[in-house]
């Protein structure tokens, strides 16, 4: 766009006519004296331009409101505008005209004569109102809009020392708002008013005051390029561009998406209840968010990681149920026996009954698979009317998992504690660590030393997440641990629990807890009911004596269900039932039995046996020991899946015989031609036990004394 004060035509020496083709123009105002140059492609405006290069190369130009219109009518046109001369046209390779046209007159579009296919409009020509004497304050003014002007021009970075040349020989007011207006990017609509106002003080005025108004805004821009150039890179262009942009949208006030999505994580932080301490992180990164553009790969882990802190519990707990009662009813319900278990936490709840501020026990469920420890907490739980979370700790190697990853690195989280406790939604659950004795080491760290922050109670009410970096209280929350075997627990760790070991059911418990849970649940489960199969205690018995030598239940569950679903298929085949449970449907259902107990076998007094006491896993056992002595060379044999100490026990029985030969009247070197072999039947079960010393040399004894 420019800008001439010479080689334009008088328009005191063309005649214009009453009647002038016209053509709409996007989002550009034109003024007086202007040689502005025009890309045509719409077919009305095409045909305006022909028809005017026809005649006297006149052309009425007007600027249309929405500049998205393709076929505005004429309604959608301003009256005010320019009659211009076309002094050139070029036919573009697209079809389009390249259209240079110069400003002669302002006019008023009276009417439309015309509208297909192109417009033709009854103009009126506006004479401007004349300045017969500027005065001192349209100096003033003047000379206000030529510093302006160039003010913009310097801090938009565009020094054109010939416009300012032209505009300071400007001595009427109403050129001098045209030319500078005309070299000025303002709205359409503050353009089109300067356009449309006749009155030459007036319209220096009003552009005044636009200018006034671009010189803030483009300080404003200005101030922010510096700062932002301060901050960004060469490399970091696109981001430093989008700053700007955000930042000019603040500074206007232009309300967005992003806006309403500030406004929401505001009310949400103001609803949040959390410590000061907290909440001041909270509000800091909020603000460093607002400063970011949403597409950049900082703004993600920073919205991520205020989401962690709004939907944490800070101070949401649910509330205990303290009825020693119903907490008694429902641990009663749910599992049957374990009453030390059971009494500690009524012992809790009743002191927390007592004195409200009392921390949460951190109790370990020492004892063999399958009797109830996992169950267990989640009855606890809901004897207390609190959550309950689980977190499996078998196997976990990286000290990440309990304690999180520093948000330095991509992909960061909070660890397993800190996501349990959004899961819940409660700072007080109950939270059950299973199989702590099973957490491993390696080059990532140790899990377990990790562990000893949030496990001691001294130290969980500043517990540190490395993601948060911040402290959580976890002094509410009861934790429970779980564990097969006491010895593989790190002693710092085991010395901060409580310990409460499960020992294995006996066989009145099983009868009873199958009675009760097991086959009650087995017969829904496999769509039958009580009338088609019917466990008494005897059936019971077999099946936990001779098919499962387990201290829990699983394999118990399983052999009934296994019963189960052979009814369930005798009902689907049509079959009514009652299908009774005797001996012979029992091996037909499970087979021939797995297991002989000791007891029921015949005893056969005769030299190299004994009667013992063995440990298993099922409890105290009654087997034999068998001693047979072979032609060898001295070597002592041992089968039957010994423990430690009963092959520790066989090697001092046979040097306690050794010690007797005298008495057993044998020779010194008896020892060195035979071998003794020590066998331990009782159904491949592992045993161990230290009372077996004194049974294995009474059976040695008596086989050597034959």
């Amino acid at each position: 766009m420019t800008s001439e004060l010479n080689d334009f035509h008088d328009s005191e020496g063309q005649e214009i006519p009453g009647e002038l083709p016209l053509m709409a123009v996007r989002d550009v105002v034109i003024f007086n004296y202007m040689i502005i140059p025009l890309f045509v492609g719409r077919p009305a405006s095409v045909g305006a331009v022909n028809d005017a290069m026809s005649k006297d190369k006149l052309l009425m130009l007007v600027t249309q409101k929405d500049a998205s219109l393709d076929e505005p009518q004429s309604e959608d046109m301003y009256d005010v505008g320019m009659v211009c001369m076309i002094m050139r046209t070029l036919k573009l390779p697209d079809g389009r005209l390249k259209v240079l046209v110069q400003a002669l007159r302002k006019a008023r579009v009276e009417a439309f004569i015309q509208e297909e296919p192109h417009h033709i409009a009854r103009i009126e020509l506006i004479q401007d109102e004349e300045v017969e004497e500027v005065s001192v304050e349209m100096e003033a003014l003047m000379r206000n809009v030529r510093e302006q002007t160039e003010k913009i021009l310097s801090l938009k970075g565009i020094m054109s020392s010939d416009l300012m040349v032209i505009l300071n020989n400007v001595e009427e007011p109403g050129r001098l708002a045209d030319l500078v207006v005309s070299n000025l990017q303002l709205k359409v609509s503050e353009s089109q008013a300067v356009l449309e106002t006749f009155d030459p003080a007036l319209r220096l005025k009003k552009v005044a005051e636009y200018l006034q108004k671009e010189l803030e805004v483009s300080t404003m821009q200005a101030k922010i390029q510096s700062e932002a150039k301060e901050e960004m890179s060469r490399t970091q262009r696109e981001y430093y561009l989008r700053e700007q942009l955000q930042a000019l949208k603040k500074e206007l006030g232009d309300i967005d998406d992003r806006s309403q999505e500030m406004d929401e994580l505001r009310d949400k932080l103001a609803k949040c209840r959390m410590p000061p301490e907290v909440k001041k992180e909270a509000v800091k990164q909020l603000k460093r968010l607002e400063t970011m553009h949403p597409d950049a790969s900082e703004a993600s882990i920073v919205r991520t990681y205020i989401d962690w802190i709004l939907d944490l519990p800070w101070r949401k707990g649910s509330k205990d149920r303290l009825d020693l009662k119903v907490a008694k009813a429902v641990l009663d319900e749910d599992h049957y026996g374990l009453d030390k278990v059971k009494e500690r936490i009524l012992e809790y709840l009743a002191v927390r009954s007592l004195n409200k501020t009392t921390k949460g026990p951190i109790l370990c469920f020492v004892g063999p698979p399958g009797v109830g420890k996992t169950s267990l907490g989640q009855s606890i739980a809901r004897a207390m009317g609190r959550k309950f979370h689980r977190i499996s700790l078998g196997g976990m190697r990286d000290e990440a998992e309990i304690r999180g990853h520093r948000r330095t690195y991509i992909g960061a989280m909070p660890g397993r504690i800190i996501q349990g406790l959004k899961t819940v939604g409660t700072n007080n659950p109950v939270f059950m660590f299973d199989e702590i004795d099973k957490v491993g080491a390696d080059y990532r760290g140790d899990p377990s030393s990790a562990l000893l922050e949030v496990l001691d109670p001294a130290q969980n009410s500043d517990f540190t997440d490395h993601y948060l970096n911040m402290p959580y209280d976890l002094s509410k929350v009861m934790f429970i641990t779980t564990a097969n075997m006491a010895d593989t627990i790190p002693a710092p760790l085991y010395d901060r629990m409580e310990v409460i070991r499960l020992a294995g059911y006996t066989l009145e418990e099983k009868i009873e807890i199958a009675r009760r849970y097991l086959v009650p649940r087995q017969i829904e489960e496999n769509g039958i009911t009580a009338k088609h199969v019917q466990f008494d205690d005897a059936i019971l018995s077999k099946i936990i004596t001779n098919y499962t030598r387990e201290a829990g239940l699983r394999n118990l569950e399983r052999e009934i269900g296994t019963i189960c679903r052979k009814n369930a298929r005798k009902v689907a085949e049509g079959n009514k039932g009652p299908f009774p449970l005797t001996d012979r449907t029992l091996s037909k259902y499970l087979g021939p039995p797995k297991f002989t107990p000791e007891s029921e076998t015949e005893i056969i007094d005769q030299p190299g046996m004994a009667t013992g006491l063995a440990w298993t896993e099922v409890g105290g056992e009654i087997l034999y020991i068998e001693i047979s002595i072979l032609k060898g060379r001295g070597n002592l044999t041992m089968t039957g899946q010994l423990g430690e100490v009963m092959k520790e026990s066989a090697q001092a029985a046979l040097s306690f015989c050794r010690s007797r030969l005298k008495k057993l009247k044998l020779g010194d070197s008896y020892f060195e031609e035979i071998d003794i072999h020590v066998h331990v039947p009782a159904g491949a079960i592992p045993k161990d036990g230290p009372s077996a010393g004194v049974t294995i040399a009474t059976a040695m004894y008596s086989a050597l004394s034959r």
